[in-house]
Order: structure tokens, then C-alpha cells, then sequence
């Protein structure tokens, strides 16, 4: 099976082209980002990525349009990253059916207790310093893939991958159901860190550096999503 590549894009008026170009370019799954003001999991190129979100007008109601359009535009998995409080004020039941609707499958909520709202279908996090109880709870109730955040603090781009990633894949692997894929993200920028963690993991989720890239438009982002999955496919 090959290993599979997330690129994580910000809700914007150019996030559907943007979108097509990364899926051009080798993406399988589009994560996409709702803009919130206090995005805790979040280092400074999201955030700014997010206040400008927030600047162009896109709340909830604009990111499930955007939604809507990139699954016109594309056939691969889109799941929203969202913030619970944007949850608590929209309605958990009304989002999930709205995301459904607009072409999400399940959602990531960053800030969302693993054993909170066990009624959604979302995908869940752990880190390095989730306890084993709470990565086999995750495990069990996590919707397709389970996420593996490989370092303690905020997403951004980081000079070399996370040396924690290899011991939480080894924990999440014994401790996951047999077959679960496990995605690795946070601080993945270059072919070779992509590489890297495709010889541990299943997948390789790539945010901070696509949306860096992706302020010079679809064509650079093409291509630097090109350059990731050949380092993907060769690992």
C-alpha cells in the first residue's frame, strides 16, 4: 500500500484552486483549516494564515462553501481541522451534518478530550506525551487513521524531524487496532523529512511549509507537493 500525503490548507477565496493544484501535485487527502482566533495548536505561519482568513471574511458558514467548492473540484478525502469552541457555537450535530453535506468525511478537532463528544466521527491526536491509556482509547476511537503529533509544543517548520516520532509510532502500533494507519504531522517540511517519516509511518501530513508556498500561488504549490510525494514514493 502506499504511504499517503496530507497537505493542510487555510479556508480562503483561492483555497479551492490551491487545493486542486496540491491534489495535482500527489496530495491524497486535503485537510482544511477554519479560521479561529486562539488556534492553541498553532504556530505563527497558521495563525497569520488564519488572521488572514479571518480578515477576508471566512466564518464558519464561508469555510463549508469553500468546502463545497474544493469537493467540486476534487475526489480525495477532505477532512476540517476545527476548533471546538467554533463547534460549541455552530452546533456539533448541525456541523457534522453541513460538513457531510458540503463533503467532508470526519473532522479533526485539535482541542477536543479523546473521551469528549464520543458521538462524533473524528479523527483522533496523540502526542509524545499522551499516556498508553489514552493512545489505545484514540486507537479504538478514532475514525480511519489516527494522528500522530511528532513533537510537543505548536505546528511550524522544523529544521530536522521530530527524534520523537519513531518511539510514539512503535507505542501507537502496539496499541492500535491491527491495520490502523497512523499519519505523522507537525514540523514535516522538506522531501527528506517526508521521506524520513514515510519509512515509519502511513502517512505524512504537511501544513506550515505548503501554506508558506502556497502564497506563490497553485504552480509553486504543485510543485513543491510534487517534490514530497516523489521523496514519499522512493522511501
Amino acid at each position: 500500500m502506499s504511504k499517503k500525503l496530507v497537505i493542510f490548507l487555510m479556508s480562503g477565496r483561492q483555497t479551492p484552486d490551491l487545493a486542486k493544484a496540491a491534489v495535482e501535485g500527489g496530495a491524497d487527502l486535503i485537510e482544511l483549516g477554519f479560521p479561529f482566533s486562539d488556534p492553541l495548536a498553532d504556530g505563527p505561519v497558521i495563525r497569520r494564515a488564519a488572521e488572514a482568513a479571518l480578515a477576508e471574511g471566512m466564518r464558519t458558514k464561508a469555510c463549508l462553501e469553500c468546502l463545497a467548492e474544493i469537493r467540486g473540484r476534487v475526489q480525495v478525502p477532505l477532512v476540517p481541522f476545527v476548533y471546538s469552541a467554533l463547534l460549541e457555537a455552530y452546533g456539533y450535530e448541525r456541523f457534522v451534518a453541513d460538513a457531510r453535506t458540503a463533503g467532508a468525511g470526519a473532522i479533526l478537532v485539535p482541542d477536543l478530550p479523546v473521551d469528549s463528544h464520543s458521538e462524533l466521527e473524528r479523527i483522533q491526536l496523540v502526542a509524545p506525551t499522551s499516556t498508553d491509556e489514552r493512545i489505545d482509547l484514540a486507537a479504538k476511537t478514532t475514525d480511519g487513521w489516527l494522528y500522530l503529533v511528532t513533537l510537543t509544543g505548536t505546528t511550524g517548520a522544523r529544521t530536522e524531524l521530530s527524534s520523537a516520532l519513531a518511539g510514539l509510532a512503535a507505542r501507537a502500533r502496539r496499541l492500535s487496532p491491527p491495520g490502523l494507519p497512523l499519519y505523522a504531522g507537525f514540523g514535516i517540511s522538506t522531501p527528506e523529512h517526508a521521506r524520513a517519516a514515510a519509512g515509519i509511518v502511513d502517512g505524512v501530513i504537511v501544513g506550515s511549509r505548503a501554506i508558506e508556498v502556497a502564497a506563490g500561488g497553485s504552480d509553486d504549490l504543485r510543485r513543491y507537493v510534487s517534490s514530497l510525494r516523489a521523496a514519499i514514493d522512493a522511501a
